[in-house]
Parts: structure tokens; sequence; C-alpha cells
């Protein structure tokens, strides 16, 4: 039986997640990275991987990082989450868009067809790591580019794997989702809980 633990250390930038844990019932301190950490750099695409297999990779790369800011900076023992999102197009990544250019063509792509909304979450202490893997179809209805421009001139796309977020006005064009809405979000609760209990996690 492991350790019971009052609460969890976050390691994302992402309000959103932090408001999902907060809906389960999860107290939780962020764990971010210090200027002197290329957190980018973990996002990095490898020709040839899976959207499943790099989104497991990152979050297990982001889980490594933090656990070694954990130690660095001293804080008290218990478990770090991490968790990343992307989406996809068949094998195609659809990362943060790096520009409204970019959110056009990868809005343009998502019109009008189904695409993958694939999130890794890692539970970490020590040498102890848990990862769960949640993947979720969502529809798009038919776009025009003036819809798409209207959307991007929001500021809404950036800083979002497939350049929007579900809870925004684009949720005016899923027709329909199949499987988590909080997995979309970027943190599934499900599986999330279900980590969380594995590792003694009062909540």
């Amino acid at each position: 039986m492991s350790a019971a633990f009052d609460f969890i250390y976050l390691a994302s930038q992402s309000p959103r997640r932090s408001q999902l844990l907060q809906q389960l019932g999860v107290r939780h301190d962020l764990l971010l990275p210090g200027a002197e950490e290329d957190a980018e750099s973990l996002e990095a695409e490898i020709a040839g991987e899976s959207p499943e297999t790099y989104v497991e990779r990152v979050t297990e790369a982001k889980l490594d990082a933090a656990l070694a800011r954990l130690a660095a900076r001293g804080l008290p023992a218990a478990p770090v989450l991490c968790s990343d999102t992307t989406v996809a197009v068949d094998q195609q990544i659809l990362g943060k868009p790096l520009d409204s250019a970019d959110a056009f063509r990868t809005l343009r792509l998502l019109a009008g067809r189904s695409h993958r909304v694939i999130t890794a979450v890692a539970v970490g202490l020590g040498e102890r790591r848990s990862v769960a893997l949640n993947v979720s179809l969502v529809d798009f209805a038919p776009l025009s580019d003036e819809q798409i421009q209207q959307y991007i001139d929001s500021g809404e796309p950036y800083g979002k794997a497939g350049a929007y977020a579900i809870q925004s006005q684009a949720a005016a064009w899923i027709s329909r989702i199949e499987g988590s809405y909080s997995g979309i979000m970027g943190l599934p609760l499900f599986e999330t809980a279900h980590l969380l209990r594995q590792w003694g996690v009062r909540f």
C-alpha cells in the first residue's frame, strides 16, 4: 500500500488543467519551469512517430524535468502530475500554431471532418511512474474562411494544440464528440482520478 498524500504538484502552465483538478477536489501546488529551463524543446517531434507515441513521450519527458525541478528546489515530497495534449488528423500532429497563417492552415484542415484529441497523463515521484492515455474523436462542421479568420482574430487559437479550445466559441463548430470532454480540454478526469487513487492521493 502506497503512502497517502493530501496534495500533488501540477507541472503545467495551463489554467484549464488547474481548474479541472479543482473540479475533482485535488489540492495542488504549481511546479513550473524556471527561466533556465527550455520547456518548449521537450515538445519537439521525432520523424515517423505516431501522435499517440509522441504525446506519451513528451508527457514523460515533462515529468522527468519536473521531478528534477522538485529535487533541485528541495520541496516537500508529493506526486507530480504532468499532461500533454495534441490534435491529430491521421498520423499528422497538429500542435500549437506558430502564427496566424499556421492557425488558418490547421483549422482549414480540421473543418468538415473528424480528428483525434490525444492527451497523456503521467504521475511520478522518485523512481515510480504511472501513465495513462486518452483518445477522443471530435467532428467539426464545415467552416468558411471568414469564420476561421474571425476565430483567429479573437486570439483564442494561440497556445492551443490544434489551434482551438473546446470551451471557447469553437464549440459552435463541434457537431459530435466521442470520448472525454475533459480530455479534450487537456486533462481526462476519469483517467486522472484513477491514477491519483493508485498513488493514494486524497480528494
